[in-house]
């Protein structure tokens, strides 16, 4: 049993990192994604339960001078409210008197939403003393925020020191993003396959590499494939491609060659004659696509292809999309992969999503409950597998 769920919050303030940076419509400022707040609930619903009280901290966007209303969290209080069905409090501050004040008084059962952490520059710059205020606030610190465990921000990283080890844990949502990392890492059952995608190698460099060691497959899809079929001598037209890359994915390719590791790349692609969701469309061998045209999807024998990689998997990571998904005319070969996913899931893979255009690509398609385990943290996520220590995690388990 876990930490979190074996501790007994009654009577315990529990101050609570939290990843509310949810994206916000520009003009009525009302949530238009809420996948990170419901995410945190379970953690907050046990701390109440339990007869404790909750005060949450987050960010919200990118404020550069101070406060600034566009990133106020007073605009989640209502709906954050809803969900837990209790009346969430608020300061308009997060060390200031009234949140101090605010912190000391509450009462068991009761939920305080502190305002955006990053209206300070100490947040990003891991400042101790700022650290040190806000830890003032509660007894208990939890970090529940996996999509910023790659910041050494004071909320993240530098807060837990001013806790004894005893007081200081990661929360649901936290426990189950480390545990499903850690299951594709270290314990995968083979064959593992990491499906990646998106548009630039430089992005994906250090995963495939760390993956090398790893995987047993590796499905490369997306912009990214272009500059691998480039850098093996063939003709991608107008396709996206890193020219100062074409060594680097010649090393890739390569180096999984000498680990035995086989290196997917797309058969054929649907090709366009620009980036327009009203493009005329066209397929072409990936390593021959006509000048003037580009390849904006995976076209349908690389979908073959790679969906009989993915169901031979008992592992599969997938991170990054393979085509231009938000496009309905490319947005095939993803719905295809997020297919074979699910089904190799239902046949007893362990399957993990991560990585901001997989999630929406999953979400989008529906397919979010029929995967194992979908990420809230891209970033972090794409570090985590990079084989790099998370200074919010690392905070923890020391």
């Amino acid at each position: 049993m876990s930490k979190f769920s074996q501790y007994n919050f009654a009577g315990q303030k529990a101050l609570i990192r939290v990843d509310f940076n949810v994206p916000l419509d520009k003009q009525t400022l009302a949530i238009t994604d809420d996948t990170r707040i419901k995410a945190a609930v379970p953690t907050i619903k046990k701390i109440l339960k339990d007869g404790g009280s909750v005060i949450l901290m987050s960010h919200l966007g990118r404020p550069k001078e101070g406060p600034e209303d566009k990133s106020s969290l007073k605009h989640i209080i209502s709906h954050l409210s809803s969900l837990l069905g209790v009346d969430v409090q608020f300061a308009d501050d997060c060390i200031g008197e009234q949140a101090v004040q605010k912190a000391a008084a509450l009462q068991p059962g009761q939920v305080l939403l502190l305002e955006n952490l990053r209206f300070y520059k100490q947040e990003e710059k891991g400042d101790d003393a700022f650290a040190e205020k806000l830890s003032k606030l509660g007894d208990v610190y939890v970090n529940d925020a996996f999509g910023t465990a790659h910041r050494a921000h004071a909320s993240t990283a530098v807060i837990a020191k001013f806790f004894p080890a005893d007081k200081k844990m990661f929360g649901l949502l936290m426990e189950g993003e480390v545990a499903s990392a850690e299951k594709v890492l270290h314990q995968s059952q083979k064959p593992f396959v990491a499906i990646i995608g998106g548009a630039k190698v430089s992005d994906k460099i250090l995963i495939i590499e760390n993956l090398l060691e790893k995987a047993t497959d590796i499905i490369i899809g997306g912009g990214m494939a272009y500059t691998f079929m480039k850098a093996q001598g063939g003709k991608i037209g107008n396709s996206l491609c890193e020219n100062d890359r074409l060594d680097t994915a010649t090393d890739l390719l390569k180096k999984a060659e000498a680990k035995g590791v086989c290196i997917h790349l797309p058969s054929d692609s649907v090709i366009a004659d620009k980036f327009d969701a009203n493009a005329e469309t066209s397929t072409a061998p990936s390593n021959n696509i006509p000048d003037g045209w580009m390849g904006l999807d995976i076209g349908a024998s690389a979908v073959d292809q790679f969906t009989n990689v993915v169901k031979k998997s008992k592992t599969i990571l997938w991170n990054g999309p393979m085509g231009v998904f938000e496009m309905e005319k490319f947005q095939h070969g993803t719905k295809a992969i997020a297919t074979a996913v699910a089904e190799a899931t239902q046949s007893g893979a362990f399957s993990l999503v991560g990585g901001g255009d997989s999630v929406a690509a999953v979400n989008q398609f529906g397919f979010s409950d029929k995967v194992s385990y979908v990420s809230t943290g891209g970033g972090a996520m794409l570090e985590y597998f990079e084989g790099k220590v998370l200074p919010g995690i690392a905070a923890i388990q020391q």
